[in-house]
């Protein structure tokens, strides 16, 4: 974050100075093939909140699952050694680290959020994520926009640590929305769907600018460290 704009507030009725902010955009689709049609749907999805964000002011990064070269055997960035890590998860680990805020944009598999975006997420700790806002954003090619893996990922990305706002997005039929290039088709109402995406997107620059800004002025909990061993750290002390 560096430089600064303005932007409206509800209340007070002024005009604040509000930091830019940098986003990752993560793209929860690894297909490039059909059915459904057309392919890589969301890819149109994650190039309208692009596309917003960076209208916002923001600087905005699409993390797409098919650009990156994840090891063929499971391995998270957290279990190498220092600078050991493929250079692929080590360059997303600095920018995961680097974002304010994040948006995860997930289609719908069997009531849950995509294991493509699920696989990408569990290779980086939650330390990368902690005390930043995420938003979700959902669709389909069917009339129920993948409304139902939202429900899931309000629980990982909680504990993540990246906190999803609560408005999110819903894209029902997304292909009779968005062009390939991620843009609204011209017999939509457009203005109506900017301000349906701007509603969870507001909610998201706010949280970032916040979060932001206390972490600059008062670091992070002394109470609440990043866990250096394992997840056992967590639990209750034993019993005698």
């Amino acid at each position: 974050m560096g430089a600064v704009r303005a932007i409206r507030h509800k209340a007070p009725s002024r005009w604040k100075v509000i930091t830019i902010s940098k986003f990752l955009v993560f793209l929860g689709s690894a297909r490039d093939s059909t059915p459904p049609r057309p392919a890589r749907l969301g890819l149109r999805v994650a190039r309208q909140c692009q596309s917003q964000l960076a209208a916002m002011g923001h600087s905005v990064d699409l993390i797409d699952p098919l650009a990156i070269e994840l090891p063929a055997v499971f391995k998270p960035h957290f279990a190498y050694a220092a600078n050991a890590a493929p250079a692929a998860l080590a360059e997303l680990a600095g920018k995961i680290a680097d974002a304010d805020g994040y948006v995860m944009v997930s289609p719908e598999y069997n009531h849950s959020m995509s294991p493509a975006l699920a696989h990408l997420l569990n290779h980086f700790g939650s330390s990368l994520f902690s005390y930043k806002p995420s938003a979700i954003v959902t669709y389909s090619a069917g009339q129920w926009g993948g409304a139902r893996a939202a429900i899931g990922m309000r629980a990982f990305l909680s504990e993540l640590g990246c906190l999803p706002v609560s408005a999110m997005i819903h894209l029902p039929k997304a292909q009779e929305v968005l062009t390939a290039d991620g843009d609204f088709l011209e017999q939509i109402d457009a203005d109506a769907w900017h301000g349906y995406f701007g509603r969870a997107l507001a909610q998201l620059e706010w949280w970032a600018a916040a979060a932001h800004a206390h972490r600059t002025s008062e670091g992070t909990p002394i109470a609440a460290p990043a866990f250096s061993r394992d997840p056992s750290q967590r639990n209750a002390p034993e019993l005698p």
